[in-house]
């Protein structure tokens, strides 16, 4: 999976993925490509509890390279979308939660990619936008999420005039979990791991699956998908451990042999 536009490593059960066009890790038809298929091949490990996106150098990404879009015509630009599209549903359809570390610049198909994402830790020198309109041409993709996520006014900011949002911003509007100093990332990283890797695997997965699910489905059935879901956790042991830990007062142990 390694990639000379994606740095791919593996620690313990956790995956980091560090996107590597320093120092603003534009993306282009490369690294969208090597983002697609890095997690179309996590996508079928079952070992993997948790993935992390990251940036090297200065930014996170600062979106799409301009100089890819300036030559495009409708065909090959309607070809290129496709393509981001895919790589960015790949990231949001994982079957394992995908947490964003974002420093610096967070914008355009960067900030699409940490909507992608479930959980975003963000250091205070983080800004995001979607500037697209000022370049001639919508946001899509994850874009579609602002609304339900920060409201209809805050979204048409974003989107229409192309504001950025600083990370104390974006943690009060709801974009962000955590904001922390620059120097203190990892470690709000390491901590947010070390509490999604104390929850049921089965249970995550089976979560993280219901959360696409709610997106794009009515409420009944969502409801509904729900109960089959907790009902199918009982066809295996993570419930009963879990109840007789916490009745126990100790820690479970999920996967313990």
């Amino acid at each position: 999976m390694a990639d000379s536009t994606l740095a791919v490593e593996r620690r313990g059960d956790v995956v980091w993925c560090a996107l590597d066009r320093p120092p603003l890790n534009l993306f282009e038809p490369g690294l969208i490509a090597a983002l697609r298929a890095t997690f179309e091949a996590l996508a079928r490990d079952a070992a993997i509890r948790a993935a992390v996106v990251t940036g090297r150098g200065r930014a996170f990404t600062a979106g799409m390279d301009v100089r890819v879009l300036h030559g495009l015509d409708a065909a090959s630009a309607r070809a290129l979308i496709t393509d981001l599209c895919a790589a960015i549903d790949a990231v949001h359809r994982a079957p394992f939660p995908v947490l964003a570390a974002v420093h610096g610049a967070c914008l355009g198909a960067g900030f699409e990619l940490a909507l992608a994402c479930d959980l975003r830790v963000a250091a205070a020198d983080a800004s995001f936008g979607l500037p697209e309109v000022r370049v001639g041409v919508p946001s899509v993709i994850q874009a579609a999420l602002l609304p339900p996520l920060i409201g209809p006014g805050r979204a048409a900011e974003m989107l229409l005039l192309g504001t950025p949002v600083d990370a104390t911003r974006a943690l009060g509007w709801g974009l962000v979990n955590r904001v922390v100093e620059p120097g203190a990332l990892a470690a709000a990283v390491d901590e947010t791991l070390a509490m999604l890797l104390a929850c049921a695997p089965g249970a995550v997965r089976a979560q993280k699956a219901l959360m696409i699910r709610w997106r794009e489905t009515d409420l009944p059935s969502a409801v509904r998908a729900g109960i089959d879901a907790f009902a199918a956790c009982y066809a295996g042991d993570e419930p009963r451990e879990g109840a007789a830990a916490f009745l126990e007062k100790r820690a479970p142990r999920f996967g313990a042999r």
